[in-house]
Parts: C-alpha cells; structure tokens; sequence
C-alpha cells in the first residue's frame, strides 16, 4: 500500500483530495498538514511514500518546502497539486524532481489517473528488475503513451475506437512536422471532423501540442507530438 501525505493550507480541500485518494486502489492516506512545519513533522513521522503537495502555503512556499521534506526523507515522492500556473513555478517544480503537476481544480478521475501512472511507472520500476529497459523508463517518463504503447484511461469519444485512435498516433508519430486535421483525415481516409476529434483528445490527455497557422480567416489548428 502506497501511503500519502497531504499538504494542503485548506482544510476542506485536504478532505476532498483525501476522499479521491481513499477510491483509488493501492493507495491510503496517512495524514494531512496545513502548514510546511506541520507538513515536516508529519514526514518525520507517519514517513510517507508519496506527498501531494501544495504550493500556496502559509508559512512556506512548497517548492522550497520540498527540499526541506527530502531532508527528512530522501526517498519521498512529491506530486503537486496548486492552482500555480506561471511557466517558471510548473519549471522550478520540474527541476526538483517532481512525478506530476496537477492544476486546480481537477476531478477525481484526473488525480486517480496521475496516481495510477505513478503507482504502475515508479513502483513498478522499483520492485519490477534490478536492471531497467527502456520501455520501462519510458513507462516512467509517460512516454508510453505518446508513442501508443499503452492507452489512456480516460473513455474516447463517443463514435471513436481504439484502433483508429491508434492510426492517428502513428500518422503523428511518423510525420516529420505538424499536421493538420484535414491532412491526417486523408491519411487515415476518414472524415476531417472525426479525425480532429481524435486530435482533440490526444492534446487533452498531453501528447500533443497545437501550433497555429495563420492566414485568410482563422487560424489553422496544427498537431504535433509533445516534445518535437
């Protein structure tokens, strides 16, 4: 069992992300801290596997705070929840090593689905082997589904399949830029609209990125895989 340390300046927000992680099997809540001093007692002591961790704090920053909690336990895992957006704070929070960055607000399928990953990518990468493969370091860093090796969780579309849906990885995976809706429909010989839902959903769930071009009348919608 996965145990979880919540970090969360309000107290009712801490309940309702206790309740999502209390469903999600695999994991249970060891404990809440409202403040970084509290939060650093509690690490010393209940030694979670896994903080969720706020930024907006009363005493600290949580980005700070994060180091402060390795130093009680070097082998915590951290995942961010905030209503932080600004690029440098999600960069700062990358740069020290986080497992995710979830905007608030978020519903429970969408931490369930990042808890899932990281019990099945990070765990499993612990126990699984002494020595890793690439495909299990790809596990890890999400690349697994960008490259179609293991499907979202959430449900497609309505009218979509999970065998077109992988034609479309493919098309972007093998292009050698962006493309557009209407190209990827005439690769896959379906319609632009049905294709452009598929699109839609891929940069929903993150393995995409849009690029638009403009010219006469609005702009073009253009899809890239993440990262390229």
């Amino acid at each position: 069992m996965i145990k979880v340390l919540i970090v969360d300046d309000d107290f009712m927000v801490a309940k309702v992300h206790a309740g999502f992680i209390q469903r999600t099997p695999g994991f249970t809540v060891v404990g809440a801290a409202h403040t970084g001093a509290q939060a650093i007692a509690e690490t010393g002591r209940l030694r979670p596997d896994l903080v969720l961790l706020d930024i907006h704090l009363p005493d600290i920053n949580g980005l700070d705070l994060m180091h402060r909690l390795r130093e009680v336990a070097p082998e915590l895992d951290v995942l961010v929840i905030s209503a932080a957006r600004e690029v440098e704070t999600v960069r700062k929070a990358l740069r020290g090593g986080i497992v995710h960055y979830l905007i608030k607000p978020f519903s429970q399928a969408d931490l369930q689905e990042r808890l899932e990953h990281y019990r099945s990518a990070y765990h499993g990468l612990d126990s699984a082997k002494d020595v890793a493969e690439q495909s299990d370091v790809n596990r890890v860093f999400g690349l697994d589904r960008v490259l179609g090796l293991d499907r979202p969780q959430r449900p497609l579309p309505k009218g979509c399949s999970a065998e077109t849906l992988k034609l479309v990885e493919s098309a972007l995976a093998g292009a050698a830029g962006d493309l557009s809706a209407a190209e990827v429909a005439e690769q896959l010989g379906t319609s632009r609209v049905s294709a452009r839902r598929y699109l839609e959903y891929l940069y929903d769930e993150g393995a995409l990125e849009v690029r638009l071009k403009y010219g006469v009348g609005r702009p073009e919608r253009r899809y890239v895989v993440k990262g390229r």
